[in-house]
């Protein structure tokens, strides 16, 4: 395989962002958030394509967002949106291209990572903390498919974070 990128998945508030940014500072590679490409192309936020196309409009967009920044010749940091890996073509995508971990991290702590879950459609009808633990027992198997490592978020700094992040980058890139 070619350099490959360094992708980031986990539920939302598991720290997909922040760490990205970091660990692209690190490696002096350029930061890609699937969720920001897919804004970009449709010229509105998240929440505004799921309220006009829905969740499979919303999955389609960012199948094609993973398929095109997977694409890039040069070696990216990808944080993918929470559902991103939901997709086999976008796992095996993923997978093929680059070493995928997994930000892992109990659902109360990205409940109150993510606060209110204002502006995120998955969490609006039920709540932040219900929401998040009925996402976690219906992703994980996708999470645990997907993933080459994974790496426990919850109490710990991102700095500690980004470091066993670039550690299972580097084991699994070998």
């Amino acid at each position: 395989m070619e350099t490959p990128h360094l992708v980031l998945i986990g539920l939302m508030g598991a720290g997909k962002t922040t760490v990205g940014a970091q660990c692209a500072t690190r490696l002096g590679r350029r930061f890609v958030d699937t969720d920001d490409v897919v804004e970009a192309t449709a010229g509105c936020s998240v929440a505004e394509i799921f309220s006009a196309e829905g969740e499979a409009g919303f999955r389609e967009r960012e199948r094609r967002a993973v398929a095109d920044v997977c694409a890039s010749p040069a070696p990216l940091v990808i944080a993918c949106g929470g559902g991103a890996v939901l997709d086999p073509a976008n796992r095996a995508c993923l997978r093929a291209r680059g070493v995928v971990v997994w930000l892992r991290a109990e659902p109360a702590v990205l409940a109150a990572r993510v606060g209110s879950g204002e502006g995120r459609p998955l969490l609006s009808e039920h709540g932040a903390a219900a929401s998040l633990e009925r996402l976690d027992l219906l992703r994980a198997p996708a999470y645990e498919a997907a993933a080459h490592a994974a790496v426990d978020t919850g109490g710990r700094s991102v700095d500690e974070v980004a470091t066993d992040v670039l550690e299972e980058f580097t084991r699994c890139a070998a």
